[in-house]
């Protein structure tokens, strides 16, 4: 990693201003009362506007709202690398790679479900590492083998090759898409070590949470699909609450394995109201958003102990994630006929 100066100061306050432009949760629930349009308009009256203004013209609807919010997110993290330096920008950049894992699963998906490439294209987030050309080349092949092949000389091509012959022997995707999350999970926290106190302790127990909120929402599937699955093969390793023996030990029973998360010293009073929602709950859809908040709260609670620092910038991308995701859910949700209360369903609320 790079170990030139970072300019921490001038990024965290430069993220405090988008910060503070983010929609606030008074703002969704006067999204979810609105049509695609209205959406749209209430979108061009906010950071937006520019998005809107530009893609207007080809666009209308929840296309219009989906491309915005793909190219905003793009810009807002392309900034984000274009304003840091030194080490700073190595600790952002490994993380924002999480954006080229999504491309990938979302190119793989297309060609898999024979979706045209302009309708995958509207679901890319072009803020990873692999550039435009990369993508534009992946959408262009309708073969998942010829995505691995294109993939040759990233990081992404041994593990993608490994998972390739059991997806020709199963014909399900689930090799693939777990190779390229493990590729990026397991690597988070490469060559940082397991520094104690200062901001990057705290950047490294961040990644740490994401890992284990990540293993709980997999082991939690698995417990409530009664599936005949092998839990080795989900498991990431990196994280604090789960080794690989905990998750096939504990997706057998889903009251012990709740009671373990909570009894982390570390999440379980922060998950506590998330998991009384679980032990309750009939479906997973609205533990997965407590987790999200959860996750959200954590992190800025990580940031507020070093402000100026590369935590605040972590926090800043889960917070913009969350309102991509918010607004998206709406627009989709509006389009298909969902009622209020069901979109309201869909969002993450802190």
């Amino acid at each position: 990693m790079s170990q030139g100066a970072s300019n921490t100061e001038y990024v965290s306050a430069r993220v405090r201003a988008r910060r503070a432009a983010l929609f606030a949760d008074e703002d969704y629930r006067k999204l979810v009362r609105m049509g695609p349009s209205g959406i749209a308009r209430f979108m061009e009256e906010s950071e937006y506007e520019r998005e809107i203004n530009e893609l207007g013209a080809r666009f209308s609807g929840v296309d219009l709202i989906e491309h915005a919010l793909n190219r905003n997110l793009a810009k807002h993290f392309g900034d984000l690398l274009e304003w840091s330096e030194g080490r700073l920008y190595d600790l952002i950049a490994r993380y924002l790679r999480k954006f080229d894992v999504w491309n990938v699963k979302t190119i793989i998906r297309g060609i898999y479900t024979e979706t045209p490439a302009e309708e995958i294209q509207t679901d890319l987030i072009r803020a990873g590492e692999l550039d435009d050309a990369t993508l534009d080349r992946l959408l262009e092949v309708d073969a998942i083998e010829d995505v691995v092949e294109i993939l040759d000389g990233t990081v992404y091509h041994d593990p993608l090759e490994a998972a390739y012959e059991q997806f020709e022997e199963t014909g399900a995707l689930v090799p693939l898409e777990n190779a390229l999350d493990r590729e990026f999970y397991e690597h988070l926290l490469d060559n940082l070590g397991r520094p104690q106190e200062g901001p990057e302790a705290k950047y490294v127990e961040f990644l740490q949470a994401e890992i284990d909120f990540l293993n709980a929402r997999n082991a939690l599937r698995l417990a409530r699909s009664g599936a005949d699955l092998d839990p080795a093969s989900y498991y990431i390793a990196g994280g604090v609450l789960f080794d690989q023996q905990d998750l096939n030990r504990l997706v057998t029973d889903l009251d012990e394995l709740v009671d373990h998360i909570a009894e982390n010293k570390r999440y379980g009073k922060r998950l506590s109201g998330a998991l009384g929602q679980l032990r309750e709950a009939d479906s997973l859809i609205q533990f997965e958003h407590a987790l999200d908040a959860a996750l959200l709260e954590y992190s800025d609670t990580l940031s507020s102990i070093y402000p100026v620092s590369v935590s605040s910038v972590l926090s800043y991308i889960l917070a913009k994630e969350r309102e991509i995701e918010n607004i998206r859910a709406i627009a989709r949700g509006r389009e298909v006929g969902l009622s209020e209360s069901e979109i309201e369903e869909e969002l993450v609320i802190l």
